[in-house]
């Protein structure tokens, strides 16, 4: 994953524009989801607690250090703060978080059900599979310490009846695979009530990842033919 801290300039308008898509296009409601953007100097650029991510502006955004201490902005930082740290923690490479609830994702989510068969070409090269963690309170240090397995391995997962993280080496890309995520589990809901989902075998799967220049993970979920695909 390539690309280079943006300024606070540059992330505060790209949360505004995102925050934006997300509220439009159904991904948050109300005050719903937060977002970051990892800044240089190990700082980091927040949406604020209690504002709707549909009507932010430039200067409602907060900045935190790596202990999720504030150190600007006029608001609170968001309450999911210590989640999005735990995510940087383990990948160095990511520059920007986006957590929402879409809802059918959500669903899934709700019903213990993760998103991780090799079902889509387009997912299985951008996002790979979405995995379900564990259930944690949100806001305390339960939830950091339950997704950090998840958010090693993978640019996107499902929070246990809660929502959705992506990440990505900017923010308009984690914004990119949440829609994405969201398009995938509409699928794969209409695949089930039609009567079933088909994955791809592994062969298919393999010359797939070959063209993609995408490498399998050495470790999967087992053998099947619905390995789950991680991070390139």
């Amino acid at each position: 994953m390539k690309g280079q801290p943006v300024s606070v300039d540059q992330a505060a308008r790209q949360i505004v524009a995102v925050g934006r898509v997300l509220y439009e296009r159904g991904l948050v409601a109300a005050t719903e989801g937060n977002m970051s953007v990892r800044l240089a100097g190990n700082r980091f650029l927040t949406t604020p607690s209690g504002l709707c991510k549909g009507r932010l502006r430039d200067h409602d955004v907060v900045t935190v250090d790596a202990l999720g201490k504030k150190r600007g902005g006029h608001g609170n930082p968001s309450s999911e703060i210590k989640m999005h740290l735990a995510i940087y923690e383990e990948r160095p490479d990511i520059l920007a978080i986006v957590h929402a609830h879409p809802p059918i994702a959500t669903g899934f989510a709700v019903a213990g059900v993760p998103l991780a068969g090799c079902v889509l070409p387009e997912i299985i090269l951008t996002v790979g599979s979405v995995p379900l963690t564990e259930y944690g309170t949100p806001s305390t240090d339960e939830l950091p310490a339950r997704i950090r397995g998840a958010a090693r391995s993978h640019d996107a997962f499902l929070l246990k009846n809660h929502g959705a993280v992506a990440s990505g080496s900017g923010l308009w890309d984690a914004c990119h695979k949440m829609e994405m995520i969201e398009s995938f589990a509409k699928i794969v809901l209409a695949a089930r009530q039609l009567g079933r989902v088909e994955a791809l075998s592994s062969a298919d799967v393999d010359k797939l990842l070959a063209l993609g220049g995408v490498n399998r993970p050495a470790a999967g979920c087992g053998g099947c033919v619905t390995c789950e695909i991680g991070r390139a």
